[in-house]
């Protein structure tokens, strides 16, 4: 059986990314697998309905309709409602850059972000996904996620900057100290110049998210951050106990 309409739709949705957040025609082709004609029919129908928009160089982006029903996510609508006087909290406390994250797979989806007032270079946005074993909030997550997640991760650890982990052992060390001592942290990991920390938010018995924040440094101020993290992360995870019409899964 051939590809579906709806699959090359799909396809054609999927051509973006953090990397590609405005595409051409032909781009979006290529990327998409489909004959320029196809790509041609197929995006004038996503973009009268809504989910592409054309900028005026030609070039097309996700529109805003698919932006709408993103917000009507669990992930979205959920956690982050329950989430967000305790980020902003956090936020008013230390002036650093705060995420709220969840594991997609084997990346780290970033669900909120509050950026700080300190200048540190932050690749992450709301939306963006990033690989777990260079982000404070993702070897949180990669401490506790599956066993087979953390098999398929440690068979690729790319090399982002020069301090990224790339040895299994070592981050496997380093997942351990996550579980024993209740945080993590990265020096230069995913980009020069930001360090972060990191904290589990639990539901329950369950890690549902992360949470953390990123600054230039983290020598002289660990333990308050982490502190302050845990409070904030603690008041998360009871809201999300207490309410079980708020759904974050």
């Amino acid at each position: 059986m051939g590809a579906t309409v709806t699959s090359r739709a799909l396809a054609i949705l999927g051509a973006f990314d953090g990397e590609h957040r405005s595409l051409s025609l032909t781009d979006l082709a290529r990327r998409a697998g489909l004959p320029l004609a196809t790509a041609h029919r197929l995006v004038g129908e996503l973009q009268r309905w809504g989910a592409l928009a054309r900028e005026p160089n030609g070039e097309y982006v996700i529109g805003r309709r698919i932006w709408q029903l993103g917000l009507l996510a669990p992930v979205q609508s959920g956690l982050r409602q329950a989430a967000s006087p305790f980020l902003h909290d956090l936020y008013g406390t230390t002036l650093a850059t705060v995420h709220l994250a969840v594991r997609d797979g084997l990346q780290v989806l970033y669900v909120e972000r509050l950026a700080g007032h300190v200048s540190v270079p932050v690749v992450s946005r709301v939306g963006s996904r990033l690989p777990m074993h260079a982000t404070g909030v993702g070897k949180v997550l990669l401490a506790y996620a599956p066993e087979e997640v953390r098999m398929e991760v440690l068979q690729n650890l790319t090399r982002i900057t020069a301090y990224t982990v790339t040895q299994p052992a070592r981050l496997l060390e380093q997942l351990r100290r996550v579980r024993a001592e209740g945080y993590s942290t990265t020096g230069e990991e995913m980009s020069l110049g930001a360090c972060s920390v990191a904290v589990p938010v639990r539901s329950g018995d369950t890690v549902v998210a992360a949470l953390g924040m990123v600054v230039p440094d983290l020598r002289r101020q660990l333990p308050r951050l982490v502190s302050a993290l845990q409070v904030a992360a603690h008041g998360i995870g009871r809201t999300l106990a207490g309410d079980p019409s708020i759904q974050w899964k």
